[in-house]
């Protein structure tokens, strides 16, 4: 693609960066057919190949783009099925990234649309706030006829949405809110020692949302890695990986949050050491993997970065790698018993899309879990966005939904009795469109080889 960027424009090293991007896209649109906001809307502007056109001219011109514009880089998810689909290798990451930097620091959006999208900024990154928001938004469900629109259909979202509800504050809760719901949320630090020979010194992501919505799924990873030799590190100081902000076009936001985590993870390498940093979130571990290139102009904090984006790595990856598959092979060949009802379980495995496209990981979650026992079975499709996409949901909500059904009957078309996802947003975005069950792949494995099974499962 031709550029037409001015001398004075280049001097940004970070329009430089992206300009690389786009002279490489070659217009050949084996993207479009991958993308999911094109394939419900078919709509060239709200595919990559045109959003990629949207950007350059907007970056081109210098100059605040239309509502139009603005709405269709809005629809984008961030699936990065483009990414994988593109022969030419462009990096669309950084180019829609930029384009919704440049979007948030030219364009004044509505009152309502800016409220929501600073709330969301504020809150879901912090597990003491987004405790406080479910609440509130319990609290707020019956009255958000009476709400602005856009509160109204976050009130009525967020229990629609979330699988397991917090219970309610109590009186003395409330009036002591901030010291004793900080210390049950985010705990000191805490190590969880290896059974038997010591083998790996793993830090584990406890994600945001995660740790508040679905607790079992640390559980679940902390008793898989230290049943099979992992001492388990989970540092008090690791805070949000800074997707949310990222996405929301908040680079400031993003970056400081970035560095936070950066340190807490280094003072972890610097003083005991870590093999792996683990996340059994999928989206952070993409993101915190995208680290180094995220802080390549800051000269103080690229190679801790780069420490960190290298160490990143998913759970499935690192139990394949740790001789999971061999443990369940020497399981079989003993003749011992597995959990009753694990063998031939028909599992749908459905593969995020940060795990699929962002880090190209997708083979060694089905691979693990046949090595089991579980009857693994692929959907159709089953690198297309399900339409979670983290904030999406909330900010695209009529999309969101659409994907998230067609994902639901292309998954059902195979006949699971459970689904397993490597991301939670994943298992509740497709949770709300069917009634098989949807699990954490981790709590599967943890049930197979020793762990409780994983909670409200109905097997059939």
């Amino acid at each position: 693609m031709q550029t037409n960027f001015t001398l004075a424009q280049l001097g940004d090293p970070e329009l430089r960066v992206t300009e690389q991007a786009l002279r490489a896209c070659v217009h050949c649109g084996f993207c479009i057919a991958t993308c999911p906001t094109y394939v419900l809307l078919g709509d060239e502007l709200d595919s990559p190949r045109g959003r990629i056109y949207l950007i350059k001219d907007m970056l081109e011109r210098d100059t605040a783009p239309s509502p139009a514009v603005v709405r269709h880089l809005d629809r984008c998810l961030s699936c990065l099925a483009c990414v994988t689909a593109c022969p030419s290798g462009v990096d669309y990451r950084q180019v829609i990234d930029h384009g919704r930097r440049y979007v948030e620091d030219t364009t004044r959006r509505p009152i309502a649309e800016r409220l929501k999208r600073a709330f969301l900024a504020l809150v879901l990154p912090s597990p003491v706030r987004f405790l406080i928001a479910l609440n509130l938004a319990r609290l707020a469900r019956p009255f958000r006829r009476f709400l602005p629109a856009a509160m109204g259909r976050l009130a009525a979202a967020v229990p629609a949405r979330v699988p397991v509800l917090i219970p309610p504050l109590s009186p003395t809760q409330a009036r002591r809110i901030g010291p004793r719901i900080r210390a049950r949320i985010i705990p000191e630090a805490r190590i969880f020692p290896a059974e038997g020979h010591q083998l790996r010194r793993v830090a584990l992501v406890p994600g945001c949302v995660q740790r508040l919505l679905a607790p079992t799924i640390n559980s679940a990873t902390i008793r898989l890695l230290t049943r099979h030799g992992c001492e388990v590190v989970v540092p008090r100081a690791a805070g949000c990986c800074g997707a949310v902000a990222q996405h929301l076009g908040r680079r400031r936001d993003a970056e400081s949050t970035m560095r936070g985590n950066i340190k807490a993870y280094m003072d972890e390498i610097n003083g005991r050491g870590l093999d792996a940093i683990l996340h059994n979130a999928s989206g952070c571990g993409t993101m915190m993997k995208d680290y180094g290139a995220i802080l390549a102009h800051d000269p103080d904090w690229l190679r801790p970065a780069k420490r960190i984006s290298e160490l990143t790595s998913d759970i499935s990856t690192f139990l394949v790698g740790l001789g999971l598959i061999s443990s369940f092979a020497r399981i079989k060949d003993m003749n011992l018993a597995t959990p009753e009802g694990v063998q031939d379980l028909k599992v749908a495995y459905h593969s995020p899309c940060s795990m699929h496209h962002g880090q190209k990981v997708s083979e060694e979650p089905m691979a693990l879990l046949r090595a089991a026992g579980f009857d693994v079975r692929e959907a159709p499709e089953n690198g297309m966005c399900c339409g979670a996409a983290g904030t999406y949901g909330l900010l695209q909500p009529e999309l969101s939904t659409r994907l998230g059904d067609r994902k639901a009957r292309k998954i059902e078309s195979v006949d699971p009795v459970i689904i397993a996802t490597g991301n939670m947003g994943c298992g509740i975005q497709i949770s709300a469109a069917t009634e098989v069950p949807v699990v954490h792949t981790v709590e599967l494995l943890d049930w197979a080889s020793g762990g409780p099974k994983p909670p409200g499962m109905a097997v059939r």
